[in-house]
Order: structure tokens, then C-alpha cells, then sequence
């Protein structure tokens, strides 16, 4: 049987390996990948962005690149690996940047390296592998850990110099890791901070920026971190954009919008920038009012209505169905009735004035309506889905009465039901 000699990390030779292994283990390499990454997700859930985030194609891949080359290497002991180690030091670069610990990095492979030597044993037993052959994989599969281990703590230290040499790189840094809601703990913030001058407060502030917007740094607090190089560009205020923070902002802006979500401690970041950028696409769409900053905290429930166009669709052709045999034009004064009548609770005469019609009309439309629904209108979970349809197709119709502006960045949808318009003044006129 021919041997290969393999060679540990301080240079001696360990144990016999047979050839024949690289025919045994290749079918077992893609179990043994998903094994590995269930136990390090178990050990350290703080690593489940990276399996499931945009790098988790690329964590997947190095992982199978390193399974790949170790039974490659039982066959050729020199094979050259210049593709792994490159990943391999990208994953520590990684993990640098998304502030997780040297420790916990090493950690991983610890954990790897355990899963392969179990697997292998499980495969031991069916293909009756002797002892002796178990021991030298076991050193095999270890010194070729260290190496890999050795691979991205390059990476991982590498970066982490870079870093500290550029302050501004080590705040959009803190940022990023901040504003993604990846659970970075906040002992590692707190270090990271410290490195780059700044101090972690208890709460922040994420606004949203309008695309190309470059607002002046001067002008603003030196406590502000911003990430302009983002496709949707944004920063952080530590605390609440008070008064002053925020006329600093308006000046900074120089005429480009913006949005502020709510203050919450940094493990919410994430949804205050989430809810800051949706504000801003409805108030550039002109369904929430337009101002130099809009203060996402004061738009809660037109946000809330708005989050999901596709879902409202599917209420409105749901809860307006009674309406479908109507003509257009009736279906438009008939919802422009309801929705008055849900906001309001007003008589007859109250709705007319507000829709600037004769009581009388109001009466003939509420008996349409009623004859329509039938109990609908009184069963409170019908009324309350049908006030949610009315007042989101209300804030719609309000947007396409603006004059044309640029679209906004999110895709503009619309609602299978009717939508309300404007009734015209005049009494009776559903009667002809």
C-alpha cells in the first residue's frame, strides 16, 4: 500500500498515511462540510451572519476549498494551495472587520478540526481502520488546522493594522458594525472605539441620506459617523437628534434630504436605519410630508400601512370585494363615503361637510354601503382591515396628485381596488 509522510508545523515527520483514504473520504466531504458548519454555528451563534450574509457563499466555499485540499494532499503531499490560503486570509481579514475576537476566530478551528476527527472515526469503524492509522490522521488533521488557523490570524491581524493606521477607515468600520445588526458584542464596540477616539454611547440616532448627498463635515458634530462610500449613504448621531444636532445637519446637507429614525440602543441600529430609509422614500414619494429631515418617530403609522404594498393589495381586493359590482366612478364616491365615515363616526351631516356634499347624499351612499357589506361594517375586524386599506390607498392618492417628481428608490405598486377621489360639490349627484 503506498504511504505518504506528512509534515507537521514544527517541521517533523508524522505518520504513515494511506492513499487509499482520498478514496474513502471524497464521498464523505460534503456531510462532513455541512457538520462543521452546524457545530461552529452551535459553539459560536455570533458566526450565523457570516454562513447566512452575503459572505456566506464565499465562508461555504473556503471551507469545502480546505476539506478539498487536505485529501487532495494525502495523494500529493507538495500539491501547492496558493487558492485556500488566499481564502483563508480573507476569512480573517473578515472576521477583523466585522470585530470579532482573535480568539473566537481560533476558536473555529478548534471546532473544526474536532467535527473531521469524529467523522473520520465513525468512518473508521465501517471501513475497519486500525488504531495506528486513527493516531497519525489525527496529527495529520491537526497540523493541517494550525495551518489554516495560522492562515487567517494573518488575515485577521493584517487588517486590524490597516485599521488602526487610518482613524476615519476604524469609525466607518464601527459603523458598519453597528448599523448591520450582526451582534457584534459590545465589549468588542467599546475596543474598537477606544482605538478610534470615540466613545460608544447608549443610544444612537441613524439617519438616512438621500443618494448623493455629501453634506459638509465641518459643519456637523465631530461625534457624528458617516458612511458616504454606501450606495445609500447614512450616518450616526450618538443620542437624539436634538434641536441642535439637527439645524447642524440641515446646514450640513445644504439642500439634500434626509431621515431620522428613532433613537434606540446600538443592538438597534439596524432597524432605526431600516425604518430612516423607508421615511425617506415616502416622503421623496410625497405620501408623508417633505422636509429637510424627516423625523421617522412622527410618521410611525403611515410607515407601518406603507411597509408592505404586495400584503395591502391582498387586504384591499379582500376587504373592498363588496364593491366590485360597482361602476368606477360609483366605487370612487362610495370608498370616498366609507373612509370619511371609519376616520370620522360623524352623522350625515358632519361627513357632508367634509366632503362638501348634501346630507341627503351621504344617507343614499351609507344605505349603498350598508346594503353592500352587511354585517361586515359591524364586526370589528372587518371595519378595522377595511380603515387600514382606505387610509393607505388615501395616502397613495394624496402622492399621485403631487406634480411629477423623480421616482424614488423603492418600486412603485398598486392596489387592485378601487382608489378614493375627490368628489366634486354637489348634492344628490349619485342619484342621476
Amino acid at each position: 500500500m503506498p504511504n505518504a509522510l506528512h509534515t507537521g508545523a514544527s517541521g517533523e515527520q508524522l505518520g504513515p498515511i494511506p492513499r487509499e483514504l482520498a478514496t474513502i473520504m471524497w464521498p464523505e466531504l460534503p456531510p462532513l462540510l455541512d457538520e462543521i458548519k452546524a457545530e461552529v454555528l452551535r459553539v459560536y451563534p455570533e458566526y450565523a451572519d457570516v454562513f447566512a450574509g452575503p459572505h456566506g457563499r464565499f465562508a461555504h466555499a473556503a471551507i469545502e476549498q480546505s476539506l478539498t485540499i487536505f485529501v487532495d494532499q494525502v495523494v500529493r503531499p507538495s500539491v501547492p494551495s496558493p487558492l485556500r490560503d488566499e481564502m483563508f486570509r480573507t476569512l480573517g481579514r473578515y472576521a477583523a472587520l466585522q470585530g470579532r475576537s482573535l480568539d473566537t476566530l481560533r476558536g473555529t478551528f478548534r471546532v473544526g478540526a474536532r467535527v473531521a476527527l469524529r467523522h473520520t472515526k465513525k468512518v473508521g469503524k465501517r471501513y475497519n481502520l486500525s488504531p495506528v492509522f486513527m493516531l497519525s490522521f489525527a496529527d495529520t488533521l491537526f497540523a493541517y488546522m494550525d495551518q489554516l488557523e495560522a492562515l487567517a490570524s494573518e488575515g485577521y491581524l493584517d487588517a486590524g493594522a490597516a485599521a488602526r493606521e487610518d482613524p476615519d477607515e476604524l469609525r466607518r468600520k464601527i459603523l458598519r458594525l453597528i448599523a448591520s445588526g450582526s451582534g457584534t458584542p459590545r465589549a468588542t464596540l467599546v475596543e474598537l472605539a477606544e482605538r478610534a477616539g470615540w466613545q460608544l454611547p447608549e443610544e444612537v440616532s441613524l439617519v438616512a441620506l438621500s443618494t448623493g448627498a455629501r453634506p459638509a463635515r465641518t459643519a456637523l458634530h465631530g461625534d457624528m459617523l458617516l458612511d458616504l462610500g454606501d450606495p445609500q449613504p447614512y450616518l450616526l448621531v450618538p443620542g437624539a437628534l436634538d434641536t441642535g444636532r439637527r439645524k447642524a445637519l440641515v446646514r450640513a446637507l445644504g439642500g439634500a434630504r434626509a431621515a431620522a429614525g428613532p433613537t434606540v440602543p446600538p443592538s438597534g441600529a439596524a432597524d432605526s436605519l431600516r425604518w430612516a430609509r423607508q421615511a425617506l422614500g415616502l416622503a421623496l414619494a410625497g405620501i408623508i410630508e417633505e422636509t429637510p429631515v424627516v423625523h421617522t418617530s412622527d410618521h410611525l403609522v403611515t410607515l407601518l400601512l406603507m411597509s408592505d404594498p404586495a400584503l395591502l393589495e391582498q387586504l384591499a381586493a379582500r376587504e373592498l370585494s363588496p364593491l366590485q359590482g360597482q361602476t368606477a366612478t360609483r366605487r370612487e364616491r362610495l370608498t370616498e363615503t366609507l373612509r370619511t365615515w371609519l376616520a370620522t363616526r360623524g352623522t350625515a351631516a358632519q361627513i357632508g361637510e367634509v366632503l362638501h356634499i348634501h346630507p341627503q347624499t351621504v344617507r343614499y351612499r351609507m344605505r349603498n354601503l350598508d346594503a353592500a357589506f352587511g354585517r361586515r361594517l359591524t364586526d370589528p375586524d372587518h371595519r378595522f382591515a377595511t380603515e387600514i386599506v382606505l387610509r393607505a390607498m388615501h395616502l397613495r392618492e394624496r402622492a399621485a396628485a403631487r406634480p411629477a417628481v423623480p421616482p424614488p428608490a423603492r418600486p412603485r405598486t398598486h392596489v387592485n381596488a378601487p382608489r378614493p377621489a375627490r368628489t366634486r360639490p354637489g348634492a344628490n349627484a349619485d342619484q342621476h
